[in-house]
């Protein structure tokens, strides 16, 4: 079951209906988040330097500037009651400029945490969340020492700015050290030792202000090429397993102070495996896309439930009421709008984006089945 936990008497300070939500980053995440912020009598203001960016059609506000432009930043705070983000590498300057006028959340601390995937691990391993082993990577001397400790196969990933497979390269054999060295730029890196894991899942997780957690239930992810494919509501794990990664996610949030919603990736190790059987991969402080089914399967929506977070509301339960696949819409997939529109029992979800380019996301839609009864298989 979902978990709903109160650790704190602290009473949060409230943005109330008529406020308004600064958001950084125009993409489909900001668009869903001030969606969601109008539902709740609250409107937004997106803040992007993107000349199509698909949040800005559904926003009251609007600023096309750049993420180093600080008077910019200074105008945009002083114009919304708190503010928010939608992808994670935003600048250290920037969060500091925006602190000066507005509430951040998620903070700073979270941000500089999940910005870099030594950092992360490092934090990680310090409050004793098992991770798969790594080691830094600062220069050619250190990865062919790592490699010797760790071994192979492993995984070499650029510190900062990766996702969906970019900026990273598996390591087969010793001898592929420096090729893969070499694909990734020679950039500050970190090397990942494989984990020969039964699936990967993920926890989506809300703190308030307060201090209240609210988790749903793990869901189990596939991807094709490298890109998340699909997302299985629940995850076909045991409830064991699913309360322990639930636990271990609200236990993240709760030592980074966490305010908002918290995307946690994890691997599932076999029963036979020798130590933990859940293994943290990375942390994504914002809302994320493996979260989705939560729109149409969960009463409030991980998107409301950030909303709810940063403004200081009480958390919504994070029960949900159907079992559900939900299915990214990649590239040209979006054209199939029509037939996909009219299958019964099934939510469509399209971002406006303008083009559809390869291994763009372009939409998502989501089959729901009656709870428990969903189907055991993805499709």
């Amino acid at each position: 079951m979902s978990q709903l936990t109160n650790k704190s008497p602290l009473a949060p300070k409230v943005v109330a209906p008529g406020g308004r939500i600064g958001i950084l980053g125009g993409g489909q995440l900001g668009r869903m988040l001030a969606l969601a912020a109008a539902e709740l009598g609250l409107s937004s203001h997106i803040y992007c330097p993107d000349t199509e960016a698909p949040a800005m059609d559904v926003a009251a506000g609007r600023t096309r500037a750049a993420y180093d432009d600080a008077e910019a930043l200074a105008r945009f705070a002083d114009s919304v009651d708190v503010v928010t983000y939608e992808f994670e590498n935003v600048p250290a300057e920037t969060a500091r400029i925006l602190a000066e006028h507005a509430p951040v959340r998620p903070g700073v601390t979270a941000l500089a945490t999940a910005q870099d995937r030594i950092v992360e691990k490092n934090f990680l391993k310090s409050h004793n969340i098992p991770t798969a082993p790594f080691a830094d990577i600062p220069d050619e001397a250190a990865l062919l020492k790592a490699i010797e400790l760790i071994g192979t196969p492993s995984i070499l990933k650029t510190r900062r700015f990766g996702y969906d497979g970019k900026g990273q390269a598996k390591i087969s054999t010793p001898a592929d050290a420096l090729a893969a060295y070499d694909a990734i730029g020679r950039a500050p890196a970190i090397l990942e030792g494989f984990v020969p894991f039964k699936c990967e899942i993920s926890v989506i997780v809300a703190r308030g202000v307060d201090g209240t957690t609210a988790a749903y239930d793990p869901v189990e992810n596939i991807h094709k090429n490298h890109i998340l494919d699909q997302s299985l509501a629940p995850a076909r794990i045991d409830t064991k397993l699913a309360d322990e990664a639930r636990a271990i996610a609200a236990h993240i949030v709760a030592d980074l102070a966490y305010v908002g919603v918290m995307g946690v990736e994890m691997f599932v190790l076999g029963a036979d495996a020798s130590g933990p059987r859940l293994l943290v991969n990375e942390i994504a402080p914002r809302v994320h896309n493996s979260g989705h089914w939560t729109q149409d399967a969960c009463t409030v929506s991980q998107f409301e439930q950030h909303i709810r977070a940063i403004c200081g509301w009480p958390l919504g339960s994070p029960k949900r009421h159907s079992d559900a696949i939900m299915l990214n819409l990649i590239g040209d997939e979006v054209n199939d709008w029509a037939s996909l529109a009219a299958e019964p029992g099934t939510a469509l979800h399209l971002y406006g984006k303008a083009e559809a380019r390869p291994d763009r996301k372009m939409g998502h839609l989501t089959r729901l089945y009656p709870f428990g009864l969903g189907p055991k298989t993805p499709r």
